[in-house]
């Protein structure tokens, strides 16, 4: 298919997540970046656009600017900026009728999201938010195994994504450089915005299950004076269970994502530091591991085959395919106008994670079970 012609709102050199989407965009040749304002200091943008390869006709000094500029000229934009500077951009941008691909989280309240859905929806404007955990093959291909039956009734799971960066040093005993922004709470802990995002997207888009109710505890650990440890219990439809931690002063894990899934026939247990490979429990007492290379009915497609089993596929290809479905939904918006896909993401799955954070912030504060609010 015909490569779109894609802006960076973010993502300098000195990002977290710019260099990984500049590779996964154009991994698969279904995007080209063309256009940007990577970062507000003027020698940090220049010395990116050269990095990326974009022409300093189309790089632009700030916001403003690009939209001037750029409009009608890309398919889309990836706000890749500071989440706490999401909001105002992302409508911005649909504003002028650009398509927006958001990174995670879409805004740092329930409330800037429904004024996000807003304007998309008067703009009748395209929106994907980026999570790119989803991306994994074996993460879907444990969905499929769910969605048709294999587990049984999904009964109670656990989902953690521990890190450890607001307390490890570097071997001189320094403590760790990070963003200004992610050293500031507001009403959501950032850490909700970081890793719980995360948490609810994926175990919304494994099992379809909404949460509830919730009870949650929070702690301050480490050396930044910050929520840094999260822990919860969160009760979903049909009387499922699910178990969620996430905390990034857990020392031994750089980034311990894992998910494990419990039903009445079976369980799946999935983890992102072994990507490849899905561990299924049968109720008999059988255990299989499952990858790429035993013919599955999803994993195995050619698509996430870029190189044979036995060479692991990462973040960045993960990433790739989230903007391979994005390439896809996009395309088919622009005929249609009608946003459908089961992969990519707007602003209700990003409001329903908002609403089960901002549940888990009560609670912590009543110490009580508090009600998630529901999207209708």
């Amino acid at each position: 298919m015909k490569p779109f012609r894609l802006g960076f709102i973010g993502g300098a050199l000195d990002s977290a997540v710019g260099y990984a989407h500049f590779c996964a965009s154009r991994l698969d040749h279904f995007w080209t970046l063309e256009a940007g304002v990577f970062s507000p200091q003027p020698d940090l943008n220049r010395k990116t656009a050269d990095a990326y390869g974009v022409a300093s006709s189309r790089l632009h000094p700030n916001l403003g600017d690009f939209l001037r500029k750029e409009k009608g000229r890309l398919d889309a934009v990836a706000i890749l900026s500071p989440t706490p500077l999401h909001k105002a951009m992302v409508a911005d941008c649909l504003q002028v009728g650009i398509p927006v691909i958001c990174e995670k989280a879409l805004a740092v309240s329930s409330r800037e999201i429904q004024e996000i859905e807003s304007c998309r929806a008067k703009n009748r404007g395209f929106l994907a938010v980026i999570y790119n955990y989803s991306g994994y093959p074996m993460v879907r291909e444990m969905r499929r195994l769910i969605r048709t039956g294999k587990l049984g009734k999904i009964l109670h799971f656990q989902a953690e994504m521990p890190q450890e960066g607001y307390m490890r040093t570097d071997s001189q005993g320094r403590k760790p450089k990070i963003q200004s922004w992610r050293l500031r709470d507001g009403a959501v802990p950032t850490i909700h915005l970081d890793l719980g995002v995360h948490l609810h997207q994926l175990i919304r888009y494994l099992t379809g299950l909404k949460p509830r109710k919730v009870i949650a505890d929070h702690g301050k650990f480490g050396w930044f004076r910050v929520v840094d440890q999260v822990v919860s219990m969160t009760q979903y439809d049909q009387g499922a269970q699910g178990a969620v931690w996430f905390s990034k002063t857990a020392l031994g894990h750089r980034n311990g994502l894992r998910l494990r899934i419990y039903g009445s026939k079976a369980s799946a247990e999935w983890a992102q530091l072994n990507p490849e490979e899905l561990v299924i429990s049968h109720g008999d007492g059988r255990r299989e591991i499952l990858d790429r290379g035993v013919g599955l009915p999803l994993a195995s497609k050619p698509r996430y085959n870029r190189f044979k089993a036995g060479h692991p596929s990462g973040f960045v290809e993960a990433l790739s395919n989230l903007y391979a479905d994005i390439h896809t939904t996009l395309t088919a918006f622009n005929k249609t106008e009608r946003q459908e896909s089961e992969e990519v993401f707007g602003a209700t799955m990003a409001l329903e994670g908002l609403n089960w954070l901002e549940a888990m912030v009560r609670s912590a504060r009543s110490k009580k079970w508090e009600k998630v609010t529901r999207v209708r």
